[in-house]
């Protein structure tokens, strides 16, 4: 035999470490695979349980509404006491944890946020609130599990490189939304403008790989679902187009304004009433239960939970909603979330949009109706979160309507420009950087804003 074919102890143990590593390499991709899956069974059972808790809030409050004057300030309370003593970390809702978690140095608070224990908490929690009436929704929590999920794969398949570790924790909060909403295209996009700002051709193969396993995941369990059914509405170019503008204007002054009074009270409310509110926590919670069955009680249990039955009759046209609908849903989403429970805004700010497109429609007899509240579910959507995009893709495939999507971008982007003008930074954005002040002072937040606004500008 020719020497030159002779293997020798250096090529051998090239050979070696080269299997080795693909090895290596194939176990934790099926980790990460596993872990996507993990992500869409969670996101299943979370919305399961969010489901059984409105329907027991349903049966209370079909025994006698007046019971949620006991009901809602006790939840919550008892919501803000478990979040501030057991749980820290869980609060709010979710999407400022994953954000703040990509930007900080120090992996021992990302460990800490990124728990299994915070995770399994925020999915409790959140039930709790629910149950107790709060308006709010699971995708955001769904956000922060599914990140906490990747996180949590990463760390026992050994990973130490942080780019790659921020990667899983992109990857898992993209797979939460789409498993949330049954909506994989509106997790990749969520993933790039909301989470990550920017398409990285490093990491972008693993959150596509996850948010498709997760989606797969979902599906197989409930079914190919559209979240709020199928519609069929368009806008025709030209008079129609009116829609498009005056959903935009109204969705962006009053999504922009929602999310400038979140982003102040977030960096502290001044005087008396702040003091009170830093030193007496769970009584402030309590009040905001009460305020909460107070507008429960007078629009008739409207305002409770998530939205979603609400938005759905509206969108579909099955059922007809009063215009103080939408002010009213709204208001209890803000006191929801200044309360300090966990619980997200996605639900919610659809409903809000779904009845300010209703109201609007009656005025613009000459536009399907259907359209003008896709329009402005959009609009109000894009105007609090400032992700104009996230927000056309998931309306769009959650009604399963392509049809009406150049009216929707343009919708949402002019409702975005409105709120730009009215809150300076993104919601989720300004949100992160408190979270980071509380749980890493040292950590510069301003590098976090910079990163999360100069792709919008």
């Amino acid at each position: 035999m020719p020497t030159s074919v002779i293997p020798t102890a250096e090529s051998l143990r090239h050979l070696r470490e080269h299997a080795k590593a693909g090895t290596v390499s194939w176990r934790r991709k099926f980790m990460y695979w596993s872990g996507a899956a993990m992500v869409g069974l969670v996101a299943v059972a979370f919305a399961k349980g969010a489901d059984a808790a409105a329907h027991v809030r349903t049966a209370l409050v079909h025994i006698n509404p007046w019971l949620m004057l006991l009901v809602t300030p006790l939840g919550l309370a008892l919501s803000t006491w478990l979040t501030r003593t057991w749980f820290r970390g869980a609060q709010g809702s979710g999407i400022p944890q994953a954000i703040a978690c990509m930007h900080l140095h120090d992996m021992t608070i990302v460990d800490k946020v990124l728990a299994l224990r915070i995770a399994l908490a925020k999915i409790f929690l959140t039930c709790l609130g629910l149950l107790s009436g709060a308006s709010i929704g699971r995708e955001g929590p769904t956000v922060q599990v599914g990140a906490s999920i990747m996180h949590t794969v990463g760390r026992f398949a050994g990973l130490t490189d942080v780019t790659k570790q921020r990667a899983l924790i992109k990857a898992g909060g993209a797979a939460g939304v789409a498993a949330a909403f049954n909506t994989p295209l509106a997790g990749i996009v969520f993933g790039i403008e909301e989470l990550a700002h920017s398409f990285e051709q490093r990491t972008s193969g693993t959150m596509l790989t996850c948010v498709v396993i997760s989606g797969v995941t979902a599906i197989a369990l409930v079914g190919n679902y559209t979240y709020f059914g199928h519609t069929y509405s368009a806008v025709p170019v030209g008079a129609s187009w009116l829609a498009v503008v005056v959903c935009g204007l109204v969705g962006g002054l009053s999504g922009g304004t929602f999310s400038a009074l979140l982003v102040r009270i977030s960096r502290g409310i001044p005087g008396q009433f702040g003091r009170f509110v830093t030193q007496r926590p769970i009584l402030f919670a309590a009040l905001c239960g009460l305020a909460l069955a107070l507008l429960g009680l007078l629009s008739g249990g409207m305002t409770y939970g998530t939205g979603y039955t609400q938005a759905r009759d509206i969108i579909m046209g099955s059922d007809q909603y009063p215009a103080s609908f939408f002010l009213l849903k709204l208001l209890a989403t803000l006191i929801s979330y200044c309360s300090g429970i966990p619980g997200g805004l996605f639900a919610p700010s659809l409903s809000v949009g779904a009845g300010m497109g209703g109201w609007i429609a009656h005025f613009l007899p000459h536009t399907t109706p259907g359209a003008v509240v896709m329009l402005g579910t959009v609009a109000y959507f894009a105007a609090v979160t400032q992700s104009p995009l996230t927000a056309t893709v998931i309306v769009m495939e959650m009604c399963d309507n392509q049809q009406i999507t150049l009216a929707l971008l343009a919708s949402a982007f002019l409702a975005f420009g409105v709120s730009r003008a009215l809150c300076s930074h993104a919601l989720y954005g300004a949100l992160a950087v408190r979270f980071l002040r509380s749980a890493a002072p040292k950590q510069k937040p301003q590098n976090l804003i910079t990163a999360t606004d100069t792709h919008r500008n």
